[in-house]
């Protein structure tokens, strides 16, 4: 049955604005998330970080578009690159592989390096400290 608007309803709703593309980026992000085995909570949270953060926020959506990184956002000079990078050396780390496997997920990578600039951007001290540690043999 197709829904009839009065005049009325309409204006009273002019208050309400709906951009579809933000419904279709959060859509992904819960998406993507739930492949990468991350609670709603998490992306939520995340979510509302990519809204306060314009130029954070199109780097997600030049993610969802092309799945890569434009690296124009930059915090304290490291890139959402160098974080994805940081982040394959911790996992490499933490699982003494000293390469990728098939085990390793991506997604969840790339959501980590989303998180982990916010984080930069909140607290910078704590983040630079373990963003120059170096752990492992690997790096002499």
């Amino acid at each position: 049955m197709m829904e009839i608007w009065h005049w009325k309803e309409v204006m009273d709703m002019k208050g309400i604005l709906y951009d579809a593309r933000k419904v279709k980026a959060y859509k992904s992000l819960i998406a993507l998330g739930e492949y990468a085995g991350q609670e709603k909570e998490w992306t939520d949270a995340l979510w509302a970080e990519l809204l306060v953060v314009p130029d954070l926020y199109a780097e997600w959506i030049y993610y969802l578009e092309n799945h890569g990184f434009k690296d124009e956002f930059k915090c304290r000079g490291y890139s959402l690159t160098d974080l994805y990078v940081w982040q394959m050396n911790r996992y490499n780390l933490i699982r003494d592989f000293g390469k990728n496997t098939s085990e390793c997920n991506k997604e969840t990578m790339v959501l980590r390096s989303f998180r982990t600039m916010v984080d930069l951007m909140h607290h910078p001290e704590e983040y630079l400290k373990r963003l120059g540690e170096s752990r492992g043999m690997d790096r002499l």
